[in-house]
């Protein structure tokens, strides 16, 4: 005679694994162009292997990543545009753009890995911030790549509309000829205008106060 199992109760369990979402920001230190942001649910059973923080990763490589990624992950990605980051500070904008890609996962987390030393504050799930979470966290990883070839994208775009400013090969960070470009040609509409290089510039043109 066979007695009771625990089939049933492991059918149950099994069924309810607790989804974790990875989350991070890309485009912080740029003069132009919004943050983004990526969350990333990740399929214990097909990682793609190689995942790593974006920066750690020729191009190629995280474009082959986040194919495999868009087979059997769940991905997210949102950004605060250039006047949110002027409104709100880059801070406060790069953790909308967060907040705004975990809300577009199209399944709710039970929980959230955050890269970095703070949990934006909009966010409604409980979160764990993970200092270099990028270089320690597959599902943090996944979503640096997916958000930095996103912006990428968007100031590659950009740089056909706006020649000059080198956006296809600096993606709006200061570099020299970034700055050249900015005392030579002028601020355009996608410049973050709160960031002291630009901001330098509309003041000495008269275009903004001190």
């Amino acid at each position: 005679m066979t007695g009771p199992d625990y089939t049933l109760e492991q059918s149950i369990v099994d069924s309810c694994q607790l989804l974790v979402a990875g989350v991070d920001e890309v485009g912080r230190g740029p003069l132009a162009g919004p943050v983004t942001a990526a969350a990333v649910i990740l399929d214990a059973t097909c990682i793609p292997v190689g995942l790593n923080d974006s920066k750690k990763l020729t191009e190629p490589r995280r474009l082959a990543l986040l194919e495999e990624l868009r087979t059997c992950a769940m991905i997210s990605v949102a950004h605060a545009s250039v006047e949110e980051i002027d409104d709100l500070n880059i801070l406060r904008a790069s953790h909308l753009a967060m907040e705004r890609a975990v809300a577009g996962l199209p399944v709710r987390p039970a929980h959230l890995l955050i890269d970095g030393n703070m949990i934006p504050r909009g966010l409604d799930i409980p979160a764990t911030a993970v200092i270099g979470g990028d270089a320690r966290c597959l599902s943090i990883a996944a979503a640096s790549i997916a958000a930095k070839i996103a912006r990428d994208t968007i100031m590659r775009d950009l740089a056909q509309q706006f020649a000059g400013y080198g956006w296809d090969t600096n993606v709006g960070y200061p570099s020299k000829s970034h700055i050249s470009a900015l005392q030579s040609i002028g601020v355009t509409p996608h410049h973050r205008k709160s960031f002291k290089p630009v901001h330098n510039i509309l003041c000495k043109a008269g275009n903004l106060t001190p």
